[in-house]
C-alpha cells in the first residue's frame, strides 16, 4: 500500500500562485509515477499533470502548460504541483496519484489516491 497526503490548497486570488505537495509512504516512492488530478462538484475528475519516477518526464493538461509546474523530490518522497496564474475555473480540489512504474495521463490507471485537496480562486 502506499498512503498519499497532499497539503497546500486553500484561498488564492485570481494571478496568484499555490503549491501543492503530495507526501507519500508505505511503498518505495521512486517506484511510482505521480500524476495530480482535479475535480470540480458534479464533474468528472480529470488529468492535471504527471510526473515520471525519474521526474526527466513530465506531461500537462492544455490549459495548465506553461503555468503549472510539477515536480518530485525522490529523497522526500514528495510530489509538488507549483500553480501559477491562477484563474478561478483552477478551482476544485486536487488529487495527487501513485502508479507502479509507467507514467500514465490516464485515471483508471492508477493505484493509489489521496484525500484531496481544496483550491478555491477568486476572482
Amino acid at each position: 500500500q502506499v498512503q498519499l497526503v497532499e497539503s497546500g490548497g486553500g484561498l488564492v486570488q485570481a494571478g496568484g500562485s499555490l503549491r501543492l505537495s503530495c507526501a507519500a509512504s508505505g511503498r518505495t516512492f521512486s517506484d511510482y509515477s505521480m500524476g495530480w488530478f482535479r475535480q470540480a462538484p458534479g464533474k468528472e475528475r480529470g488529468f492535471v499533470a504527471a510526473i515520471s519516477r525519474s521526474g526527466a518526464s513530465t506531461y500537462y493538461q492544455d490549459s495548465v502548460t506553461g503555468r503549472f509546474t510539477i515536480s518530485r523530490d525522490n529523497a522526500k518522497n514528495t510530489v509538488y504541483l507549483q500553480m501559477n496564474s491562477l484563474k478561478p475555473e483552477d478551482t476544485p480540489v486536487y488529487y495527487c496519484a501513485a502508479r507502479y512504474r509507467a507514467l500514465t495521463t490516464y485515471l483508471n490507471e492508477y493505484d493509489y489516491w489521496g484525500q484531496g485537496t481544496q483550491v478555491t480562486v477568486s476572482s
